[in-house]
């Protein structure tokens, strides 16, 4: 009886996947992931977006200019490859996820035995896209944007728990916005490119802020977010247009 629950569960699991991924319209290709030195070491960024090709998505790197026609940030999915440590096997697994960085699926562990570096990531991640493929995506005309924004309220909620979030102008073209990460969030712009990486404190209007190379700190005031740093002894405070 336990076995007969155990595999519905996982076949609606499988299912509620299948649809997830289906609802988005493209997937965006970072040039580099977290555990590598350089862009498209071992030619990664580049394999991924074949393999995503082959399995029938539209992709693109995040550094290149996206067609106006596939609408809001919102109605794509945002790949990431992440690498388990073992010893003597190379594994790695592809997770998608929406454009607030919730986890939409993720594809099983692909495994080589491969001396070769570049060998042993290539047939990892080709093995890890084999359960990607069987998904058999296919886009299904949804719009998913409301779908985010709902994802979006508690992130809004925490943030505005102790103090009052500026009320950001969504037309404003540099207008930034928020994906929570492990320890903040990072900023991207609608290209989509990440602008700024922000870093928790113990106060809720306040973030530790990344940005070309500059450390400084994000803070809520006059009723918007300035970014401030020091150059040459001097305070310099830059107005940062955030949606969280």
């Amino acid at each position: 009886m336990k076995l007969k629950v155990l595999l519905t569960l996982l076949l609606c699991s499988v299912i509620g996947f299948s649809q997830s991924i289906n609802d988005y319209k493209a997937v965006i290709i970072p040039v580099k992931y977290d555990f590598m030195k350089t862009e498209n070491q071992y030619r990664l960024a580049t394999l991924t977006k074949s393999n995503l090709l082959k399995a029938g998505f539209k992709a693109y790197y995040a550094n290149e200019e996206i067609p106006a026609g596939l609408g809001d940030r919102c109605e794509l999915l945002y790949v990431d490859v992440k690498k388990d440590n073992a010893f003597l096997v190379t594994k790695l697994f592809v997770e998608f996820k929406d454009c607030y960085g919730k986890i939409v699926y993720t594809s099983e562990t692909g495994k080589s035995r491969e001396k070769d570096y570049e060998a042993a990531y290539k047939e990892s991640l080709d093995n890890a896209f084999i359960s990607i493929i069987a998904q058999h995506y296919k886009y299904n005309g949804k719009t998913v944007t409301t779908q985010a924004a709902q994802t979006s309220t508690p992130v809004v909620s925490t943030v505005a728990a102790t103090t009052v979030i500026p009320t950001p102008d969504v037309s404003d073209p540099n207008l930034l916005y928020a994906q929570p990460t492990e320890n903040g969030y990072q900023l991207i712009d609608k290209t989509p490119k990440v602008v700024m990486k922000l870093l928790k404190t113990s106060r809720q209007d306040s973030f530790i802020a990344i940005k070309d190379g500059v450390q400084g700190s994000l803070n809520a005031k006059d009723n918007g977010w300035y970014f401030e740093y020091y150059q040459n002894d001097k305070l310099v405070s830059e107005k940062i247009s955030v949606k969280f």
